[in-house]
Order: structure tokens, then C-alpha cells, then sequence
């Protein structure tokens, strides 16, 4: 069985630096990037969905540009779900948000940087400020992710993040993490 890829491969008039895409997503936050139609679903939304299928998987085809997004999206997911779980204790929805959001504007690295995990994937942007614009972008990206994902884990009222949710948190998609 296959692994399931971006929707958003196909779409048309889309910016990239280095090959990977550079999506419209619906955001709160301040940031590069361009703004999504409120009632589609962005790249946030499809990270979300297809995460939990995804992070079964092992091997990775990359069909597209808006893959590799998706990539490092599920990686950044499955860090902050290590770091919620390696709580010594169960955070609150507050606790959490500001974790997640510490997590989301920490340093880390970017296609092209030596440290960045699948460089063999990834092309390096072409030059500095396509670098620094790749960076602000995925840390707005970032930012809007943790907040939804935050809304998702703590949505039932209890105080303690899903029990369904957390049971991934040691799953690493294609074996992989972001995290240094």
C-alpha cells in the first residue's frame, strides 16, 4: 500500500526555493506566506489529515515539490508530539501551546544547511535570502501548525491531550526526525 501524497502537487503558479513548494496556508500569524482561501483546506490541514496513515510508512516516493513540504511538516509534527509526550508530566493546553510554540520558532535547519536531516532529498535554495525567506516561511508554517495541533490534541475538554494522538508519538515517519 502506498503512502498517501500532497493534493497540492499540481497546483499551478507556486513559488519554490531550492524544490520544495511554498503553499498558501490560512494563518493568524505574521509571516511570508501567501494567504489560502478560508473555506479550502491548505497544507496544514493535509499534513494534519494524512499524519497518522503517513507515519506508518517507511519509504516515501516524492511525487512533487508540495511532498516535500508535506515531509517536513509530518517530521516537525512528530517532534512536537515527542515533546509533549516527554513531559514529566501531562501538560496542560496551556503548557503545551507555549512548548509547541518555543518548538516552532527554535533554530533549526533548513534544505541545504549541513545539519538538515534529508538533504539527499532536497535541493539547496539558490541563494541567501531565498534561505532566509525559507526559513521565515516554514517558521510561520510552523507556528499555525502547533496552534491547530494544539486545538486537535486538547479538543475533547479534558485537560489531557488524545490518547489516539499521543499513541504516535514515538512513531518516526521514514524513520526520521527533525530534531538535532
Amino acid at each position: 500500500m502506498p503512502a498517501y501524497h500532497s493534493a497540492l502537487n499540481e497546483e499551478p503558479d507556486v513559488r519554490q526555493v531550492g524544490n520544495m513548494s511554498i503553499l498558501p496556508i490560512k494563518s493568524k500569524f505574521r509571516g511570508p506566506a501567501p494567504q489560502a482561501e478560508p473555506s479550502q483546506a491548505d497544507i496544514i490541514d493535509e499534513t494534519l489529515d494524512l499524519f497518522r496513515a503517513n507515519s506508518l510508512f517507511r519509504n516515501f516516493e516524492i511525487k512533487g515539490p508540495a511532498d516535500r513540504l508535506l515531509i517536513v511538516i509530518i517530521l516537525f509534527v512528530s517532534d512536537c508530539l515527542a515533546k509533549i509526550g516527554t513531559s514529566r508530566t501531562v501538560p496542560s493546553k496551556i503548557e503545551a501551546t507555549k512548548s509547541l510554540n518555543t518548538l516552532a520558532v527554535d533554530n533549526f535547519p533548513v534544505p541545504g544547511d549541513a545539519t538538515f536531516a534529508l538533504n539527499s532529498h532536497y535541493a539547496p535554495p539558490g541563494s541567501r535570502a531565498d534561505a532566509d525567506y525559507l526559513r521565515t516561511y516554514l517558521v510561520q508554517v510552523r507556528q499555525e501548525l502547533a496552534a491547530r495541533l494544539v486545538e486537535i490534541l486538547y479538543a475533547d475538554g479534558s485537560g489531557k491531550p488524545s490518547k489516539w494522538w499521543m499513541s504516535f508519538q514515538k512513531r518516526r515517519f521514514m524513520s526520521r526526525s527533525l530534531a538535532t
